[in-house]
């Protein structure tokens, strides 16, 4: 489910007050503790979080018009979602985050190759999402991506 909205506060406006309130709580936690370099955006009707062309003027491999992307947080038919291009590439980041879940969440993990979902909204374990944040710098994820090009 894409939103059409321009910008983040429109975005949160159209949501419902529980998933507006768990969203901006994810929002606050990325903002906190994301490294340096990565910018907050609008990306594919969610709030993402991206390496602007002003640091990696090759973009996105899709569509080089858009910048690279790193994590996508939002509102689904379901549960609310993260997107995270460095689980999804990064083998040793994906494995210390399945280990570590369960010391932060009594729910079983649902998560597909680079996305973690999220059904019951009491249950978001903030913290390990802050941790998560911070273990994939911009350096980080462009040579993640360049390599997974070069494959």
């Amino acid at each position: 489910m894409q939103s059409k909205a321009l910008t983040i506060s429109d975005y949160l406006s159209e949501l419902p007050e529980d998933r507006k309130i768990a969203i901006s709580k994810l929002r606050a936690c990325i903002l906190e503790n994301i490294p340096d370099g990565f910018q907050e955006v609008m990306s594919y009707g969610m709030i993402g979080y991206v390496v602007p062309h002003s640091v990696y003027p090759a973009g996105y491999h899709c569509n080089p018009k858009l910048p690279l992307p790193f994590i996508n947080i939002g509102s689904q038919k379901n549960n609310l979602v993260l997107h995270h291009l460095g689980i999804y590439g990064m083998p040793e980041l994906l494995e210390w985050f399945t280990i570590e879940y369960p010391n932060y969440s009594k729910t079983k993990l649902d998560m597909g190759k680079g996305c973690i979902r999220f059904k019951n909204l009491d249950t978001i374990p903030y913290d390990l999402i802050g941790k998560l944040v911070t273990k994939v710098s911009v350096d980080d994820l462009i040579l993640m991506f360049q390599k997974i090009q070069k494959k």
